[in-house]
């Protein structure tokens, strides 16, 4: 939002309030209050009809400071609010003449009181960011709207990320954004995923602690400042500080959660019925019989809305004229070894059995005259469930209990983004702060009943929307996306962009979901589908089978899944990091390589993990443009070399992409390609890529069940030899890739294959 009229004035109707001098200055051990007034106080009149700010500062967790400026103190605290894990006994607090500091860890907040307004944010002594004159305060409008404002440093070259899964360009500098979630598309500037939570170039980020609409103005009002405003009496920020850009995402996601570690059978393949598709039980037994007789492995089949009847979402009761035998059906598929996955919402429709039932029992919202709020958009007179009452949660849950015992795995959490405001909810939450929070409550219900019913760590959802916290809950997906090349690349930008605001695993439609894509965008799609940390064929109007793309497509799908499968221990070791420490399993370059500039606004490519490159093709001919850097790095699929830093240009049909390996790295892959569960270090075969003359590299290859780590493989890299040690009591191989194309056989991975027997501690491969 928008206050000023170009630098001189402001908007009519706007009036601004700043804190401009320190009146008052209160510390203790930990923590640092100060009264901010509005204007010079010069003599005791100035003290008079003026506003006092108070700003409070204190340090919830090392590497983090806390800000909160207050205009008036007397409203009722509003719910709902984030759940941080804080920890009060962090910062200590300096005071020398004029200059009070509060410092946690690297990180210190300087104040001097005896000069204007000035909040400094350094690390070791290095500038991070600061909040000068007309910097903190608030601003009322002609509507007699109350503002609270804080005005963010933007330094030269600072690069500004995050803020949620968004579409728009992938450096924000230059935009607007609004924190509020909407049911967009892939499109436009709305987003399902809206988090208050922006990354920093200089190595910090910040999070504005709350719940509603929170407008950001990135360089795009006052160009030199990140704004950020709330339209209420107080407003806290909070800055974090970190090495580099993981550790910020790591004490961040300290504060908000971790996500949970997945289930291994989730990284496989999902294919979906599609949207308003027709489909029955037949329909569904052909796709995945065409899977198998295709040789494409299939992990999840996933039934989207119209397993219910038209008009009655959501009863949870399959359709008896469409599934008349839905258990019988159920176990057929499991009989095939897959999971199978059913879409739900958060709304019932009028024509749902569970309508009445939920109105009766108050399970529903309702608007302040205390009738059942309804409309027509979606499903027609549909109302919304409650998820602030307990009861209305466990009765939510035991319809979904339901289903879990039909033999369904997991659930397609849908919408949860049209929260209405005219509402009155049960716990008293504030409408405005619960149309951003509401996912939170729908998405932990369904999760929670996930990990109570199945166990820890076989929980998993595939959500639409969320808020700060949502990605304790994985998975989540991009949304609703065409199918071009625009749409392939622009969810690309949004995943990057989630994964910066603290989200571990990502997923979109592959094709697209609205209308139909070319053979050559499903192709291209597939390869970046499978080469996500999750994988799922989805379309709106049309199916997503392979074989309705050309056989060529099938190939791909096959080559590609499998591909995938031999990742696995290399991708669930990713997975273990996301979980234990934030860092996303695909990764923007600027966070893999925050020191080299050329990577700062590279969104067409990621890192899946620590060591591999990805760059999808998004183009007809194959033509794809890409950036290495330093090092050299090896494709994966060709063994080709390339050298950096510097940027690329290739023609890759369609059984290749850039997927490059990090110089020096030692990937494991799996021994068996038909499903992503197995045995990952039974007969695992570690593949070094470019191998130097000097370092080490410690390899750790994950138990499926996410139970540890099932071996450990150190290999050291020198002149004369390459040494590798492991306290794995299975068969193990090394393969050191060879470089030179002219010596391929067409299979991946070429050169020299060393084999170790069981009980082999250690290989050495004497270099020529």
């Amino acid at each position: 939002m928008k206050f000023t009229d170009g630098y001189w004035r402001l908007r009519p109707g706007v009036e601004t309030h700043f804190a401009e001098d320190v009146a008052d200055v209160e510390a203790t051990d930990h923590t640092i209050a100060v009264d901010a007034a509005v204007r010079q106080v010069r003599h005791r009149g100035d003290t008079l009809n003026s506003p006092l700010l108070r700003v409070e500062c204190r340090s919830p967790a090392e590497g983090v400071i806390a800000v909160r400026v207050t205009h008036h103190a007397g409203g009722v605290r509003a719910r709902p609010e984030f759940r941080l894990h804080e920890d009060t006994a962090h910062g200590q607090v300096v005071r020398k003449d004029s200059v009070v500091e509060l410092n946690s860890g690297e990180l210190t907040l300087r104040i001097d009181t005896e000069q204007p307004w000035q909040l400094d944010f350094t690390s070791g002594g290095r500038p991070l960011t600061s909040l000068g004159e007309r910097s903190l305060g608030f601003a009322t409008d002609a509507e007699g709207r109350h503002f609270m404002v804080g005005r963010l440093a933007l330094g030269v070259g600072e690069h500004i990320y995050g803020l949620g899964e968004r579409f728009t360009p992938f450096v924000k500098n230059g935009q607007s954004v609004d924190i509020w979630q909407e049911d967009g598309g892939t499109s436009s500037e709305q987003a399902y995923k809206n988090i208050p939570f922006h990354l920093s170039s200089r190595g910090y980020g910040v999070l504005v602690n709350h719940p509603g609409r929170v407008s950001y103005e990135v360089g795009s009002e006052a160009v030199g400042k990140v704004q950020f405003s709330v339209e209420d009496q107080s407003v806290e920020f909070l800055v974090v500080d970190g090495a580099d850009p993981r550790e910020v995402l790591s004490r961040y996601t300290a504060l908000t959660g971790r996500p949970a570690l997945p289930p291994a059978w989730s990284f496989g393949l999902w294919l979906s019925t599609s949207f308003t598709t027709e489909y029955d039980e037949a329909t569904v037994m052909r796709f995945v019989t065409g899977m198998s007789d295709a040789g494409i492995p299939l992990s999840v089949f996933h039934f989207d809305c119209f397993w219910m009847r038209a008009y009655r979402w959501s009863d949870f009761t399959w359709d008896p004229e469409v599934f008349p035998d839905p258990e019988g059906m159920l176990a057929r598929l499991k009989a095939r070894g897959l999971r199978v996955c059913v879409w739900i919402n958060p709304y019932i429709a009028q024509r749902s059995a569970l309508f009445a039932e939920g109105a009766e029992r108050g399970h529903l919202v309702r608007r302040p005259d205390g009738s059942v709020w309804q409309w027509d958009l979606w499903q027609a007179g549909m109302g919304l469930v409650d998820f602030t009452d307990p009861e209305a949660r466990a009765w939510y849950a035991g319809k979904l209990r339901i289903l879990l015992d039909q033999g369904v795995d997991c659930f397609k959490t849908d919408f949860g983004e049209r929260i209405p405001l005219d509402v009155q909810w049960h716990d008293g939450s504030d409408p405005e702060r619960m149309h951003n929070h509401y996912t939170q409550l729908y998405n932990e219900t369904v999760f929670e009943l996930l990990r109570e019913v199945r166990g820890e760590g076989e929980a998993a959802v595939f959500a639409r929307s969320a808020t700060v916290g949502g990605q304790r809950m994985p998975v989540h997906w991009g949304g609703d996306c065409e199918s071009s090349f625009e749409a392939m690349a622009e969810s690309l930008r949004g995943g990057l962009s989630l994964g910066l605001s603290g989200f571990g695993f990502w997923s979109h439609d592959i094709g697209g979901f609205e209308g139909t894509p070319t053979p050559a965008v499903f192709k291209r799609w597939v390869q970046f589908g499978l080469l996500s940390s999750h994988s799922r064929l989805h379309g709106s109007r049309s199916y997503r089978v392979p074989w309705d793309y050309g056989e060529e497509a099938v190939d791909v799908t096959r080559a590609f899944t499998r591909l995938k499968h031999r990742l696995m221990p290399y991708l669930f070791r990713a997975a273990e990091q996301a979980h234990a420490t934030g860092t996303p399993v695909m990764r923007a370059m600027v966070l893999q390589f925050p020191g080299d500039p050329a990577c700062r606004t590279l969104d067409r490519q990621y890192m899946l993990g620590d060591d591999l490159l990805v760059a999808p093709v998004f183009s007809e001919d194959g033509s794809v443009e890409y950036y290495v850097p330093a090092g050299t790095w090896t494709n994966v699929l060709t063994g080709a070399r390339v050298p950096g830093p510097g940027w690329v240009r290739e023609t890759h049909g369609f059984d290749t992409l850039p997927l490059l390996a990090r110089e020096g790295a030692a990937v494991p892959f799996g021994a068996r390609d038909d499903e992503p569960v197995q045995d990952w270090a039974d007969g695992v075969t570690l593949r070094l890529y470019a191998p130097g003359d000097s370092g080490e590299r410690v390899t750790f290859v994950p138990s499926p069940d996410g139970s540890g780590t099932a071996a450990t493989f150190t290999t050291r890299y020198s002149p004369g030899e390459i040494v590798v040690e492991t306290d794995s009591r299975l068969p193990w191989n090394v393969l050191v890739v060879d470089a030179d194309p002219a010596r391929s056989d067409g299979s991946p991975g070429r050169g020299a294959l060393h084999a170790c027997p069981a009980g082999t501690p250690n290989l050495v491969i004497r270099r020529p």
